[in-house]
């Protein structure tokens, strides 16, 4: 799946699923296992994503890295703040789990930035 696939399969699930934005909320749904994924954006902050993995590893959450800037991550999901982390707790019409479990294993952790 291609990145324009990955970021229109994102806004597919912030229109018709349940997301929750914010990386307090993104570490708490990767703690208690109750997000179907969790997203990050390229520049989320190190601590916030070293969070995020070591809980999701725990709670067997997925997590994508998105090659964007919590900018960028803001733009696909059309809200008019910076998105750094978000929380897809039910996927709605979307299908990223396919897209997540089409991209390289690097890429699906971060890899080395």
């Amino acid at each position: 799946m291609t990145d324009l696939d990955i970021d229109k399969a994102i806004a597919t699930a912030v229109k018709t699923g349940r997301v929750s934005f914010g990386a307090n909320s993104a570490i708490q749904n990767a703690k208690t296992g109750k997000a179907k994924l969790i997203i990050l954006a390229s520049n989320c902050p190190k601590n916030v994503r070293d969070d995020v993995e070591y809980y999701g590893k725990i709670s067997d959450v997925p997590l994508l890295v998105h090659r964007g800037s919590s900018m960028d991550l803001a733009a696909i999901c059309g809200k008019p703040f910076i998105i750094s982390a978000l929380s897809i707790r039910e996927l709605g019409d979307s299908e990223i789990m396919k897209a997540v479990k089409n991209t390289e294993p690097e890429e699906f952790h971060g890899g080395n930035e």
